[in-house]
């Protein structure tokens, strides 16, 4: 092969990278922020205790929900995704207690790492939850609200535990494979919602997910390390506050 078939290969080849890697990847975190954001400012930030649901629901639009104080009606605990990303089992699917508090802790240490952002002491941000969730069937936006205004922070971040289904097998081989669903909300101390970001990921095999495999070193992972990654890939995104040493 000459000079110029060996240049013309290695752009073919590095185009396909990149179609690999929007397509099997990207579908996995998705994030918007509201219209509104731009004239609220966020110095501090109380994070709610996350939450589980037990059957993954699929709201028909692929729009995220943004809500305001005047639209709190009822309860909505149904997840929000995409037309082109699919859906987590319709099926009741049990999310295990303790997966909540796992990703709880996960973006409690994320946001902890964040600059020119206060965050209040998760203990306060649990009693506070505790007192505005127990009014009754109110939405969890709501709570989220009444926690930053009780504890005089500009917003709260929310979220709930679609999916957390651990592997079956090992790292080598897995059926079926590890399963993470959650989705998060910032929440203004007025009720309105600034910002979604939501992650769901059924790991896949060498030859449905090439990126995503070989990203993890071709091997089948655990629940825990799909929660992890898919906070990572979320903060990533997240409007509030920079990362330390940028």
């Amino acid at each position: 092969m000459n000079r110029r078939g060996r240049t013309t290969w290695r752009i073919l080849a590095a185009g396909l990278l990149v179609v690999l890697a929007a397509g099997c990847s990207g579908w996995k975190v998705t994030t918007e922020s509201s219209d509104m954001l731009p004239r609220y400012t966020v110095r501090s930030i109380a994070l709610v205790p996350f939450t589980s649901i037990i059957t993954p629901q699929v709201r028909d639009q692929g729009n995220f929900y943004f809500s305001t104080p005047q639209s709190v009606r009822q309860p909505d605990m149904s997840l929000a995704i995409p037309s082109d990303v699919e859906p987590p089992p319709r099926q009741a699917a049990s999310v295990p207690a303790a997966a909540a508090e796992r990703v709880t802790q996960l973006f409690w240490k994320r946001l902890q790492s964040r600059d020119g952002l206060h965050l209040v002491p998760l203990g306060d941000s649990v009693k506070a939850s505790a007192v505005d969730g127990a009014v009754g069937k109110v939405r969890p936006e709501a709570v989220a609200a009444a926690v930053a205004r009780t504890l005089k922070a500009d917003a709260a971040l929310m979220g709930y535990v679609s999916m957390y289904q651990e592997r079956v097998g090992s790292r080598l081989g897995a059926n079926p494979a590890a399963s993470v669903g959650f989705e998060v909300k910032v929440v203004a101390a007025d009720g309105q919602v600034l910002w979604v970001g939501q992650y769901y990921e059924r790991q896949r095999p060498l030859t449905e997910d090439v990126m995503g495999f070989v990203q993890r070193l071709g091997m089948f992972v655990t629940a825990e390390e799909l929660a992890e990654y898919g906070v990572d890939e979320i903060m990533k995104e997240f409007p509030f506050g920079g990362e330390k040493g940028k």
